[in-house]
């Protein structure tokens, strides 16, 4: 298994954000996460990549606490495109994407040409190509988005984990980005793990979904199974129809207003 959830609780302060939560995440698919906002989604994944630590429960991660990896171990496994990126130095975008590589280069040694390939080519299939030499700091919240995706699938890890990645992306971006994690999923047989808003392209690209309520799951499974009305209805509180639509090769979901 990718990963074993086990009974997980986080408080910030005395607010229970992750409520005995426990799922089993097999690698080779394509999770999404979908809650209302506050329901302890981003908190979910950032336990996932340890920058929090539970107050309880277990998180093992290929047969491992994944309080037991170091740093290192863990950038050589798990790649994260958070909602926000901030950067104060003025690093040129295509030094971002080539951060993603560090991980893989010795202490102190240069990047190799096979790591110059990679990102040569991560930066033209994710069209960030277009700012590569511009700073991180001049770029607008979606060219600077596509930067650290690109870093993420230069990274090169098994497991990759979108924290509303695309939100910032135009609907070309986003879907293309999207399209480039999934290909990952099937080809390399790497794992993704997304918190996504928009539940249509949850639907379109998600082999299995994660319902989220007051930190706690509410309802999982294989997406065709599991995404509809009454599962909408019970997390969002919105009446909607939910069918199969051959157009895009996958349920989809109209709302009612």
């Amino acid at each position: 298994m990718a990963y074993q959830i086990n009974d997980l609780t986080f408080y910030y302060g005395n607010k229970k954000v992750i409520d005995h939560l426990s799922v089993t995440l097999a690698p080779g698919k394509f999770y999404g996460i979908i809650g209302p906002n506050g329901c302890g989604k981003s908190t979910f994944l950032d336990l996932l990549v340890k920058h929090l630590r539970p107050d309880s429960g277990t998180i093992i991660y290929k047969g491992k606490d994944l309080s037991r990896y170091s740093k290192k171990e863990l950038s050589t496994q798990i790649a994260l495109v958070p909602q926000n990126f901030y950067i104060n130095f003025p690093f040129s975008a295509k030094e971002i994407v080539m951060m993603g590589r560090y991980p893989h280069i010795p202490r102190f040694a240069a990047p190799s040409l096979h790591d110059i390939k990679i990102v040569r080519d991560i930066i033209e299939k994710t069209g960030a190509d277009q700012v590569e030499d511009r700073f991180i700091t001049e770029l607008s919240g979606g060219e600077r988005q596509r930067v650290v995706f690109a870093r993420a699938l230069a990274q090169d890890t098994p497991v990759l984990i979108l924290d509303e990645a695309t939100s910032s992306l135009d609907i070309n971006y986003g879907i293309n980005l999207l399209n480039f994690a999934a290909e990952g999923v099937r080809q390399a047989g790497k794992t993704v793990i997304a918190v996504m808003q928009d539940i249509n392209l949850a639907a379109l690209f998600c082999d299995y979904l994660i319902f989220m309520k007051e930190g706690a799951i509410k309802a999982h499974g294989a997406t065709d199974e599991v995404l509809n009305q009454n599962t909408i209805r019970s997390v969002f509180n919105v009446d909607t129809k939910v069918y199969f639509e051959p157009y895009a090769d996958s349920k989809q979901v109209v709302f009612k207003r």
